[in-house]
């Protein structure tokens, strides 16, 4: 191997070896499992719904009742959450296209600043409906005494189950793309350096 190799030399050709960058591969995994988990989260809060019987009064003997729907729409903060983690999800769907089509593009400068501001952005907004969501969330698990607003979840049980895991699927996916945010900073500080 080594004779081959000073042969090439000897003989004024290169050899050259190319291979992918593992971290390539780890960004790419990385923007998967933040696209899955952003837009799980999008759906299941999207098609949170759950109706329920309430009895509101009495005639004579029979029961009054009126059905009660609890939905993400009845709330800004959630609606806010859905259309968030919705842009987060297509906004993760295109880097993960431009990583697998990247070799076709030229990987440099302003592309990588671009995808830097982009990724940093998507985070700031996930951020925000995660924490909106979860304001709203900790409101209809526990109430507020002081402004005299009432719990929901003891009566809407399965809905808020769904807003939950809608919530924590986005944490996940938070998680993931700060990593995310990390390393294509990183990259376009290494190509800063070079």
């Amino acid at each position: 191997m080594a004779s081959e190799d000073e042969e090439n030399l000897e003989s004024g050709s290169h050899v050259v070896r190319e291979t992918k960058p593992n971290k390539d591969w780890i960004l790419l995994s990385i923007r998967i499992i933040t696209f899955l988990a952003t837009a799980s989260a999008t759906i299941v809060m999207a098609l949170n719904k759950q109706t329920k019987n309430f009895v509101v009064g009495t005639i004579g003997s029979t029961p009054v009742t009126v059905p009660l729907v609890a939905k993400f729409q009845h709330t800004p903060a959630f609606i806010f959450f859905v259309v968030a983690n919705g842009i987060v999800s297509v906004h993760n769907l295109v880097m993960i296209a431009m990583e697998i089509l990247g070799p076709k593009f030229d990987n440099k400068g302003l592309q990588l600043a671009l995808i830097a501001v982009l990724d940093t952005m998507a985070l700031a907004l996930a951020s925000a409906g995660d924490g909106a969501a979860t304001s709203m969330s900790e409101l209809g698990r526990n109430g507020n005494s002081h402004a005299k607003w009432n719990k929901i979840c003891d009566k809407f049980e399965t809905y808020c189950k769904r807003g939950g895991g809608a919530l924590i699927a986005s944490f996940i996916g938070l998680v993931f793309l700060l990593l995310v945010t990390v390393i294509s900073i990183n990259k376009l500080l290494k190509l800063n350096r070079n």
